[in-house]
């Protein structure tokens, strides 16, 4: 059986499951268990991940936690970072704590480093396990962001709207968007991130972004030649002249960093993983959950 890598952003999965199953709904009014443990998310997420083992049949899994938003590298060099987010639900909050519990009982592998967000834990992990192994490496997480680390061992699994689950590869990304996935953190700088709160270009949207580093490149590119663009890019020159430094700013604040101690010092017989049925059936029954779980 060939060697392959499930890398999950967790509070990814998590909080899209908690939102699915909150919408609408009172805090007060999310289904709990006995204990009093909320459990609308749990049972989701539990779901979803025996799912992926049994479709992916991984060898090694990487469960990678965010730190708390304000120790993380970027938020402490930029105060401003994320600084649009929200409070998370009290609800949200236990079930993570839960959730972690539950997989450090039936063995799932997860890891959260000092300073670092999921993303850079998974762009490390992706980029060792590539250059280490040459075996399949997939992403679950339909944060866009992470299309950079696409290449040819490593895929995403992304959901689409009306068909579910779909795998995303390097060579998809490439018919797309006419770019290599290196490129793409390019693109996400000159746009920005209203979720995240990075400026990017103002001005300088979905329309002109793409174009403007196919036909360039990179920033970089863009810069050196800003005096001199295609005339299609007129509208966009003074836009880009005065927007350079928030073009850099942003694109240091996207590039995920995969170059993470903690994660070269990782050995992979410490992510290895073989699934316990019975194991999770006990802890399924004890957090009352009500999942049958595939074989």
């Amino acid at each position: 059986m060939s060697e392959k890598l499930l890398l999950i952003d967790g509070f990814n999965l998590l909080s899209r499951c908690y939102f699915a199953t909150s919408y609408g709904r009172e805090e007060a009014d999310l289904p709990r268990n006995s204990k009093g443990l909320f459990t609308n998310a749990l049972r989701v997420v539990v779901q979803k991940m025996n799912n992926l083992i049994k479709q992916y049949e991984p060898t090694h899994i990487v469960v990678a936690w965010d730190v708390k938003r304000n120790e993380t590298k970027r938020k402490q060099a930029y105060s401003f970072y994320k600084e649009t987010r929200n409070d998370l639900p009290v609800s949200l909050i236990q079930q993570y704590e839960t959730l972690r519990t539950f997989f450090q009982t039936v063995g799932i592998p997860q890891l959260s480093v000092e300073l670092y967000e999921a993303d850079d834990v998974i762009g490390a992990f992706s980029l060792k396990w590539t250059k280490q192994k040459q075996s399949p490496a997939y992403i679950y997480s339909n944060d866009r962001d992470l299309f950079q680390l696409l290449n040819e061992h490593v895929s995403q699994i992304v959901a689409k709207p009306k068909i579910g689950d779909v795998l995303y590869t390097a060579t998809d990304f490439k018919s797309e968007y006419g770019i290599s996935p290196t490129q793409w953190v390019d693109v996400k700088a000159l746009l920005g991130d209203k979720s995240d709160n990075i400026p990017g270009v103002p001005g300088v949207g979905e329309k002109a972004a793409l174009p403007l580093i196919q036909q360039y490149g990179s920033i970089e590119g863009i810069y050196a030649q800003v005096d001199d663009l295609d005339v299609t890019f007129n509208r966009y020159k003074k836009k880009l002249k005065s927007g350079q430094e928030l073009a850099e700013l942003s694109l240091e604040l996207v590039k995920i960093d995969t170059d993470i101690e903690a994660v070269n010092l990782t050995e992979w017989p410490q992510l290895k993983f073989e699934r316990n049925l019975s194991l999770w059936e006990v802890e399924i029954n004890r957090l009352e959950l009500n999942i049958m779980l595939q074989t």
